[in-house]
């Protein structure tokens, strides 16, 4: 989680006076949640290989692994992502597909903004997650 914490924290300094006008910082936050997105992606890839151990390279995959870690697998691991948590990510996914794939296409501000608002909520529903995952691995009465 202390890469996903450092680059919240990057997308919040460079969220700070985000102007329009300003391609280039709208193109470093832009970077900065594709780069959020794909850490939390990680760690759900780490979880679902660990536990399950079914990756699959498939055309969907990406929300394949977000639809299933929001599924408990009985006996072996509960649910690790928040229907919030997940409709975050999910959202966040896309903006991830739409900055890797549009190649010299303007970063429109309002989209931005609104992935933006997605991100920054992102880090703390994140955290409620892993903490309820990790509670509820623990044996009883330790």
């Amino acid at each position: 989680m202390s890469a996903i914490d450092g680059i919240c924290e990057k997308v919040q300094v460079r969220a700070a006076g985000l102007d329009p006008t300003d391609e280039v910082r709208m193109e470093s936050l832009a970077y900065q949640i594709h780069n959020l997105y794909n850490a939390v992606e990680d760690l759900l890839k780490l979880v679902a290989t660990y536990f399950e151990n079914q990756i699959t390279d498939t055309a969907k995959w990406h929300s394949a692994l977000l639809r299933r870690m929001t599924q408990e697998v009985a006996g072996i691991r509960p649910a690790f992502l928040s229907p919030a948590t997940y409709d975050l990510l999910n959202g966040l996914r896309g903006f991830r597909h739409f900055f890797r794939h549009a190649y010299g296409t303007p970063l429109d501000y309002v989209q931005l903004q609104a992935n933006l608002d997605k991100a920054l909520k992102l880090q703390p529903s994140l955290h409620q997650d892993l903490d309820r995952f990790l509670q509820a691995l623990k044996p009883p009465n330790s």
